[in-house]
């Protein structure tokens, strides 16, 4: 019951938009025709939003899809999962989507993947650690991982608590890599070395879903906690944790980063609305963008201190000018349903991943030409959520649906 619950917090803060993080109840009727049409019905509507079916997979997708309910402990008979996929495959079949947009341009990359140990992990957010290691956070396998680009060495770690549901991911100075617990309402820190985690848990019970972390320069860690409608700061020093509320009510702070004078920024992916943070006062200041549409996901900051940002419901790149407030926006080439999500500022140029083209892409933008170029992820790259950045600038990225982790090697 307990694995159900908290399987509902996941699936409802990822869900995509329009669709109700509040599941309704359908009955068979509503459903295809199939052997498995009511354990399907009495399954899936009573951990979440039935409705995320319909949007499809395909054969290889379901079969990901599957074995991550399996590892949340979904009550389906071991005996009947066979029939219970068969049903998924047959009845829900992927729905068209936008294809890749592949635009030549003058940067040479070599794309590189892994595939994560654990079937159903759903990497979520990976980390380009300081010593040059790419780790991501197995959000539903309970684990953090780890692998050596140079060598393709990889590592698992378990977690402390069940079902934590690790989401962000941040190293510090010393190794340690944090982690937001997503399901479990934590901030965690792993040491590599030892494999012993830290728990820190978040103080106010109602603050669901902590989401993104970065470390400040004077080495505070600050996070988005998206379900509760909150930024939180944590003091590794001494364990205490600040929480304030985002001004605008369900504005679901999402993204956040640093900028070079310690100001956390941050998106607010359930509005159209950028904020800064005062790293004293903890005061919000909120930035709309001209599009009432607008559903920033992830952002950047460029070396001028520009806020780059993916805005993830009508398939555009923008950038913020803190100073004026000045907005520019460049449609992604994939089109307006192309999702352009996880993103980083490296080797001089944005680079984003399109997260609903056909397949995924990585895009590099150049701010001085505006120019942009693409490629496929070889795989297809499903579901590309976050990127980061390795000491040697190259940027990587996690796949939730095929499972697989990845580096852009810049030629």
């Amino acid at each position: 019951m307990i694995a159900r619950a908290k399987l509902l917090i996941v699936l409802s803060a990822s869900a995509v938009l329009g669709t109700s993080t509040a599941h309704a109840q359908y009955t068979a009727k509503d459903w295809p025709e199939g052997p498995s049409k009511q354990r399907f019905v009495d399954t899936c509507n009573n951990c979440h939003d039935i409705n995320r079916v319909r949007g499809g997979y395909t054969p290889e997708g379901w079969l990901t899809v599957v074995r991550m309910m399996q590892n949340m402990e979904a009550p389906v008979p071991a005996a009947e999962w066979g029939a219970m996929t068969d049903y998924l495959m047959k009845s829900f079949p992927e729905r068209k989507r936008p294809e890749a947009v592949l635009l030549d341009g003058p940067a040479k990359v070599d794309i590189k993947m892994w595939d994560v140990p654990t079937q159903g992990a759903r990497p979520h957010d990976p980390l380009g650690a300081r010593d040059g290691s790419i780790w991501w956070a197995a959000q539903l396998a309970n684990k953090l991982g780890r692998v050596d680009p140079k060598t393709g060495t990889v590592r698992e770690y378990t977690l402390k608590s069940p079902f934590t549901g690790p989401h962000g991911l941040v190293d510090d100075k010393d190794g340690n890599i944090w982690f937001t617990g997503n399901l479990a309402g934590l901030i965690g820190k792993l040491d590599p070395n030892t494999g012993i985690v830290t728990e820190y848990r978040l103080p106010d019970p109602n603050a669901k879903d902590p989401h993104t972390l970065n470390f400040d320069q004077k080495g505070i860690l600050w996070f988005t906690v998206q379900q509760a409608n909150m930024v939180g700061r944590l003091d590794p020093a001494t364990g205490a944790i600040k929480l304030v509320t985002s001004p605008t009510p369900k504005s679901r702070p999402y993204g956040l980063v640093i900028n070079a004078q310690g100001v956390p920024v941050l998106v607010e992916f359930g509005t159209n609305k950028i904020a800064t943070i005062d790293p004293e006062t903890m005061a919000i200041k909120e930035y709309p963008l001209p599009s009432a549409d607008a559903r920033p996901r992830r952002l950047a900051i460029g070396p001028d201190g520009a806020v780059w940002y993916a805005d993830f419901s009508r398939g555009y790149l923008g950038k913020l000018d803190l100073t004026t407030g000045a907005v520019k926006e460049w449609p992604s080439p994939s089109g307006p349903k192309s999702e352009p999500y996880g993103m980083v500022f490296t080797k001089g140029a944005v680079w984003y991943n399109e997260s609903n083209a056909k397949p995924n892409t990585v895009v590099r933008f150049d701010p001085a030409t505006e120019k942009f170029q693409s490629w496929a992820i070889p795989g297809g790259g499903d579901i590309v959520r976050n990127m980061s950045v390795l000491p040697n600038g190259n940027p990587v990225m996690a796949n939730s649906l095929v499972n697989q982790v990845g580096m852009v090697d810049v030629k």
